[in-house]
């Protein structure tokens, strides 16, 4: 499938995953819509796209705004949602962490991606074509320490694209969830609330994913067959692997 003509929406556009998709969908020809909360990187990636390219700004967890938002008319009919806005705070145990940052992955990585999905879906089904595409995480699968409430909005995400599939079977409807290991963006940057040194040690001695290696694959699943749906796309750096199960002994 071709990307001339049609329209994206990216969420999480001015940094990191989000920004590497709508950059390669915009090169493939796609009209892309820029959505995410600090307006000046917007303008500024939009004015770098050129033509084809619009900016939101919205905070995806403002159920309000999500509601009532209204699409540039000229960009056409929604064809892919990527929901790429997600984030990760702190990593204490969970009898550690404040309440507050747990609600607040719990409101970005499950409910605003609710929202935003149930917006546009109804339109896609009706039209018989569309393409939603999660951003997941293996630690939806995986579970490590101090990963308690980020690994449950993971594995809601890879359920709740498993159940959209589910629904929206013979539609024309297409849902992939891309689920990624170790990726070097602002994640832990944001995880670690700006200390930079401690994010860098994440990815220390080691070669992580990029950006740009996730929206690779979010290209290539949208620019598959009309009759081909990829469900779910597990990617993990070669350096990262799995760990045994976690012993205290006396």
């Amino acid at each position: 499938m071709k990307l001339e003509g049609r329209h994206a929406l990216v969420t999480g556009a001015t940094s990191g995953i989000g920004e590497a998709c709508a950059r390669v969908l915009h090169a493939e020809g796609a009209n892309v819509t820029l959505v995410g909360r600090r307006k000046a990187r917007l303008d500024a990636f939009a004015r770098e796209l050129g033509d084809r390219a619009r900016t939101l700004p919205l905070d995806v967890r403002d159920r309000d705004a999500v509601a009532s938002l209204v699409l540039a008319r000229e960009q056409g009919p929604l064809d892919v949602l990527v929901n790429a806005a997600g984030l990760a705070l702190g990593l204490s145990p969970l009898h550690e962490a404040t309440l507050e940052d747990l609600e607040t992955m719990i409101d970005t990585n499950c409910k605003a991606l609710v929202a935003l999905t149930r917006k546009f879906v109804p339109e896609m089904v009706a039209r018989k074509t569309g393409h939603v595409v999660h951003i997941g995480s293996v630690a939806a699968t995986y579970p490590y320490p101090s990963g308690h409430v980020y690994g449950a909005t993971k594995a809601f995400v890879h359920q709740f694209s498993q159940g959209m599939k589910a629904d929206l079977a013979g539609t024309g409807v297409r849902v992939t969830c891309i689920e990624p290991g170790m990726v070097e963006t602002e994640f832990s940057k944001v995880r670690f609330a700006g200390d930079d040194a401690r994010a860098a040690k994440v990815y220390e001695g080691m070669q992580p994913l990029s950006a740009g290696d996730i929206a690779d694959l979010v290209l290539f699943a949208v620019t598959r067959p009309a009759h081909v749906n990829l469900n779910v796309i597990e990617v993990m750096p070669v350096a990262q692997g799995f760990g045994p199960f976690v012993v205290k002994r006396a």
